[in-house]
């Protein structure tokens, strides 16, 4: 697309894929479900990360378009499924943004140490926090991929330290002191008899979600047919690393009992420290984790915005979300209103109890809506195979056609197994038929708006170009 820079390459493509997918969170939450979570890490990668990584690393290498999943869609089934695609994606991140800010206002406490802090329970603190570091990395997207960049590539770094450091402490704790978990083969063995190892089953897949992010600016990459690929494949491996081996090493550390699913990594790292001899390591780390959680919610933020761009040029949405920045060569309208989104979601997410709740139904059901994209690519994957021009920088899946339908169903059907596992309640819901009534209505109003908009932007004369 005319006028966009292409500032990223291999190096800067692999840290945003870090930095957007790793969250520590999951390892914690991981830890705390017992040795067993191990092995559903690995099913979560056969099953759900390797047909991901097939679908991108194909599709973005031969369509290596600006708008990534949802002009794959729009190429495979028309304006309307496009549509649909790139609305679900970028309006679930909208409500995503507030989880990941006030995630990050708690971390960013530790950094003062690891005792209670009494701003944990300030709800001014955690808004204005929140609030700062949103424009923060708004204004560096606007600013531009050629400094913005540095901000994914910190945190990228930053996400590797405390993972590398928790396998380095866990390894030295369990060759001098033993593990706080105890090891068998039996305790490897998921209980697929229970309804909750399942649901945890889609959690993880929904850990490893958000390799097709860096493909939405493909306008924006340096050779993107060939480092697009590549950056998954360097990612991939360096992400299932740190999931695996970071579960491990916190399993080590702490008992399940006492893992938090927040903060267990601090937790972790600060316990296995002070085993060590390494005291006073906390503050670090929280500073480290907290520059990865900001540079996560600008990879997100960012990336998502380029599909209201691209949705802006072919005029479904005000053509000045089309708009680049004369000086800067960004999509800044689209940024901004993405900003000023996200900043109400923000500010409902710290009102009154009434509000929190709406905000949690809110929350789950963009968990669905986030997956209803993933489905779109793996339909577009199988749909588009054979009319892909295969060319020196086209990946090809292995075993050809037929390897790329085995990934293409697979996805498909592990994203729909946790779509549906997803409307499934928590354990300690009162009314769980209300609850599930609810999320499912949720996930309805999110498609008919989509319906309602097409409509009227058609009757605009919006339309693909």
């Amino acid at each position: 697309m005319t006028g966009l820079r292409r500032e990223l390459g291999l190096r800067d493509l692999v840290l945003f894929h870090v930095v957007a997918i790793v969250g520590l969170r999951w390892i914690a939450l991981a830890a705390q479900a017992g040795p067993s979570s191990i092995t559903l890490w690995l099913l979560a990668f056969l099953f759900f990360f390797l047909p991901q990584a097939a679908a991108v690393m194909r599709l973005t290498s031969a369509y290596p378009d600006e708008g990534g999943i949802y002009r794959w869609t729009q190429r495979a089934f028309g304006d309307f499924h496009g549509f649909v695609a790139g609305w679900c994606y970028w309006s679930n991140n909208i409500v995503y943004y507030p989880t990941v800010l006030l995630t990050m206002a708690g971390y960013a406490l530790f950094i003062a140490g690891p005792e209670p802090h009494p701003l944990e329970e300030s709800s001014a603190y955690l808004l204005l926090f929140s609030l700062a570091s949103l424009w923060l990395v708004i204004g560096m997207s606007v600013i531009g991929l050629r400094t913005g960049k540095w901000v994914q590539n910190l945190g990228g770094i930053a996400t590797w330290i405390p993972a590398g450091l928790l396998l380095i402490f866990g390894v030295v704790a369990a060759w001098r002191f033993g593990s706080a978990t105890t090891f068998t083969a039996a305790s490897f063995l998921p209980d697929f008899g229970g309804g909750e190892t399942i649901v945890f089953f889609s959690s993880m897949c929904f850990g490893f979600a958000g390799l097709e992010l860096a493909s939405i600016l493909g306008g924006e990459i340096r050779d993107p047919r060939r480092n697009g690929p590549r950056a998954v494949l360097i990612a991939g491996i360096s992400i299932t690393a740190v999931y695996l081996l970071g579960t491990l090493a916190l399993m080590i550390a702490l008992p399940k009992e006492e893992t938090n699913v927040i903060t267990g990594v601090i937790q972790g790292i600060g316990a296995l420290g002070a085993r060590i001899g390494v005291p006073g390591i906390v503050p670090a780390v929280a500073l480290l984790i907290t520059v990865g959680s900001l540079a996560a919610a600008g990879a997100w933020l960012g990336g998502s915005a380029r599909i209201l761009f691209a949705a802006g040029l072919d005029r479904y949405f005000p053509a000045a979300l089309g708009k680049l920045h004369p000086r800067w060569g960004t999509p800044h309208v689209a940024i901004l209103v993405q900003g000023v989104a996200a900043t109400f979601f923000i500010v409902a997410s710290v009102l009154g109890s009434s509000a929190k709740e709406a905000y949690l139904i809110l929350l789950d059901t963009t968990l669905i809506v986030y997956f209803i994209p993933y489905l779109y690519m793996f339909a577009s994957l199988i749909r588009l195979h054979r009319e892909i021009k295969e060319g020196p920088d086209t990946f090809r899946i292995p075993g050809g056609r037929a390897g790329a339908y085995v990934m293409g169903i697979l996805g498909f059907l592990t994203t729909s197994g946790a779509i549906v596992l997803s409307v499934f309640p928590p354990v300690d819901v009162e009314n769980a038929l209300l609850y599930q009534v609810k999320v499912v209505g949720g996930c309805a109003m999110f498609i008919v708006a989509a319906l309602l908009l097409f409509m009227r932007a058609k009757r605009a004369g919006g339309g693909s170009r």
